[in-house]
Parts: C-alpha cells; sequence; structure tokens
C-alpha cells in the first residue's frame, strides 16, 4: 500500500518520523488585522513546512499556535517569527522539538454541555470526570451565549458510554445539560429528525385544549390520566380512549378553535428552519391527533407525521379515535419507516420526546434527546435538554448560533434585494 504521507513530504522531511526537527511557535497579544499574514511571512524560509495551526480570538485577544518544520535554519526562523511579533507588539514563545503532534488517541467523541448559566464549577467538574476516565480534552469552542451557553468538548480516549454515565451524574450536580456524541463523518451528512408534538414541539397537550370546551370537571379528569400516562404509571393507549370519551358529543369546530390556540415551543421555529437549511428531514409522531398536527407540520416544512385521527360523525365527536393508537411501539416503528423511507441508517436519526410513550423511539434513535422530559425519561436517553428552548438541541448537533443567525439574516436580506 502506498504511504500517502511520504508522497507529500519526501523522505528524510516526514514529520511523523521522531528524528524530523519541529517548531511550535505560540503567539499572544491584541488582534488585529495582518497578523497572520507577518507571521507566515516570516515563516517563508528555505525547508519550513507547516504541519498544523491553531487560532482563536476571545475578546479581541489573539492566541495563534503553529507547527512547522525546522528548517535548514532553526535559530533564524524563531528568531525571524520574535521580530515579526514584536513590531506587532505581541509576546512570542518558541518550543523546539521533534515529529508531529502526538498522534490522537481512538475513540473521539463530543460533549456537549449547555446551560444557563454555565458556572466555572460546573466545567471543572465535567473536565475533572473526563479525565478520570482516561480520555482528554483536545479543544474547546463555544458554540452559542444566548439564550443558554454552550460549549463543544473534542474529547478522545474516552469510553462513551461511561463517558456518558459520569457525566449525567455531573450534569445533574450543577443543573447543566451534558451531552456525549461521537465525532468525524458519523456527525456530518443528511439526518432524519423526528419530534413529539404535545409538550415538545408545542407548549401544550392538545387533548387538554380540546378537553377546555367540555368544562372544567371534563378537563380536571382529562389532565389526571395524562399525567399518569406520561409517568408511565397506566397504559398510554387505554388512558388515551378514556380521555377521548370525556370529549364525546363536542362539536367538530372546537378543533378548528384548538387549532389557532396551539402555542410553539420557543425556539421550534428556528430548529425547523435551521435543519431544513440544512438539508435535514423532519419528522412528527403524535399521540395527539392529526386533525391539529398535520396542519402544523405543513407550516413548518415537516415531511413526516403519525397522530391518532378523532372519529366524527355529523359534525360531532363520538369519543373515539379511528384506527391503531400511535402508542410508544408505533413512534419506533415510524421513526425505523421514516427513515428507511429517506434511505438512512438508524445511527443517522435523532429523536426527540417528554414522555413514557416516546421512550421507545428515543431508544431506537442514534441520538434520544429528552426535552424537558419526565425523571424516568431523562434517565433512559442518550441526553436531555433542560432549558425551555427547542433549538438548543441545533447545539447537540454541533450547530453554532452565529451560523443560525448569519443564515436568518442571508434569508432577510434575500427577501428584500
Amino acid at each position: 500500500m502506498t504511504d500517502l504521507r511520504t508522497d507529500v513530504f519526501p523522505p528524510g522531511v516526514n514529520p511523523e518520523r521522531p528524528d524530523v526537527r519541529t517548531v511550535l511557535l505560540t503567539l499572544t497579544g491584541r488582534d488585529r488585522p495582518g497578523v497572520t499574514t507577518a507571521v507566515f511571512d516570516a515563516l517563508s524560509r528555505p525547508g519550513v513546512e507547516v504541519l498544523d495551526v491553531e487560532q482563536v480570538v476571545v475578546r479581541g485577544n489573539l492566541t495563534l499556535a503553529v507547527l512547522v518544520t525546522a528548517g535548514a535554519e532553526e535559530s533564524a526562523t524563531m528568531a525571524a517569527v520574535h521580530r515579526a511579533g514584536a513590531a506587532l507588539g505581541m509576546h512570542v514563545s518558541g518550543i523546539s522539538g521533534t515529529g508531529d503532534n502526538a498522534p490522537r488517541r481512538k475513540n473521539r467523541l463530543h460533549v456537549t454541555l449547555l446551560g444557563a448559566p454555565v458556572l466555572p464549577v460546573a466545567v471543572a467538574g465535567v473536565a475533572g470526570r473526563i479525565a478520570e476516565q482516561g480520555a482528554n480534552i483536545d479543544r474547546v469552542r463555544r458554540l452559542s451565549r444566548y439564550p443558554v451557553t454552550t460549549l463543544e468538548l473534542d474529547v478522545s480516549g474516552g469510553d462513551p458510554d461511561a463517558l456518558r454515565r459520569e457525566l449525567t451524574l455531573e450534569a445533574v450536580a450543577h443543573g447543566v445539560d451534558v451531552a456525549v456524541s461521537p465525532a468525524g463523518l458519523a456527525r456530518r451528512g443528511r439526518r432524519l429528525v423526528v419530534m413529539d408534538v404535545d409538550s415538545t414541539l408545542i407548549q401544550d397537550e392538545v387533548i387538554e385544549l380540546l378537553a377546555q370546551h367540555a368544562g372544567s370537571q371534563t378537563q380536571a379528569e382529562v389532565a389526571a390520566v395524562t399525567e399518569r400516562a406520561m409517568r408511565g404509571e397506566i397504559d398510554f393507549t387505554t388512558s388515551l380512549h378514556q380521555r377521548v370519551a370525556c370529549l364525546a358529543g363536542l362539536p367538530e369546530s372546537v378543533i378548528y378553535e384548538v387549532r389557532g390556540a396551539v402555542r410553539l415551543t420557543p425556539g421550534a421555529r428556528t430548529l425547523c428552519r435551521t435543519l431544513l437549511r440544512l438539508g435535514l428531514t423532519l419528522g412528527v409522531v403524535s399521540g395527539g391527533f392529526i386533525e391539529v398536527v398535520e396542519p402544523l407540520a405543513k407550516e413548518l416544512g415537516i415531511t413526516y407525521v403519525l397522530a391518532n385521527r378523532l372519529e366524527i360523525v355529523n359534525g360531532v365527536l363520538t369519543g373515539r379515535v379511528l384506527g391503531d393508537v400511535v402508542d410508544r411501539a408505533a413512534k419506533a416503528a415510524a421513526l425505523r419507516r421514516f427513515a428507511a423511507a429517506e434511505g438512512l441508517p438508524m445511527s443517522r436519526t435523532v429523536a426527540i420526546g417528554d414522555g413514557a410513550n416516546d421512550l421507545d423511539m428515543l431508544a431506537a434513535a442514534g441520538l434520544g434527546v429528552a426535552f424537558n422530559a419526565k425523571p424516568m425519561v431523562r434517565r433512559q436517553a442518550d441526553t436531555t435538554v433542560n432549558v425551555p428552548y427547542l433549538d438548543a438541541v441545533l447545539y447537540l448537533l454541533g450547530i453554532p448560533r452565529a451560523e443560525v443567525e448569519d443564515a436568518d439574516a442571508e434569508a432577510t436580506a434575500s427577501m428584500y434585494s
């Protein structure tokens, strides 16, 4: 097999060889235009080749690290960069060594830390747990500052299941959310995102909105059964039939009134809009009712929709549903069916839900997200989001807030151009 590295670096210059001299140069100071140009101009010397570059700016302060081969005159190379840095008023440090960066360990992961706020003690706790597991933090970047703060840590050398267990404990202790997901190509490309509707995509429980039109006593009865079902205390199918029976005699017109009363969860439009721009496919599966869910899905650009259908005779609700009830097994089956229709493996799916009825779907997905969920659901999901903003899920997928805002600004500008 051809060694691609020796195709790029001729014999004697391959930076992975331990005897090849290299230099790590680090510049720090106030950022300004032209710093990078000045540094690389100074490095333009015989035998000097760029091996690695890291640059970050925080509150106007620049840190630039450059790893290069030492070249024919190592001391002259370092002196040239020191002069360039001094002219810019920047501090320069240089470390001589051999070889390229040490190869990163296997099991590369992303650890996403999300909170409002994120306190130093939480970051220390997460970092400590990562170290205890023998893993290393290779890189950190901020994905968002508002309405929540999100930090993404590139981690190598850790076991994902063990890290997820340990970091869940740390998240609970500090009131933050922590997600562990694979790095690399597994995070890129096409995906299918499927959401629950009631108390996830929307703030309401549709059946409770319908019950409001049947009087306060019916409303209380429905709410009590809903809560027991969401906690997993009673079978969902049975509970749905019990609640829908309470609606018997309501006019069909209440459905249209409820449609107008539904409130989207904060961030729901942003989540859907951004994922669609990225070429992802969206679906919803609901234990609620297609009469309300379908128009909402169409408005948001959601492709796949599954929900229960109310029986209506002569313009009146009969208190029954048509066909099989969309229970937890049906939700998981729908996720698999949608993925197959898209030609995607289950590893490329994301499921978002809040109740016991979502557990099978969350378990089946490549990434299961418990959104402001019941304790039992939080314990079993891959990760949790406990802030009231649905677009926080974007950060779990590695999408920074700045990119979302830039895309929105471009779309707005195009509307008026």
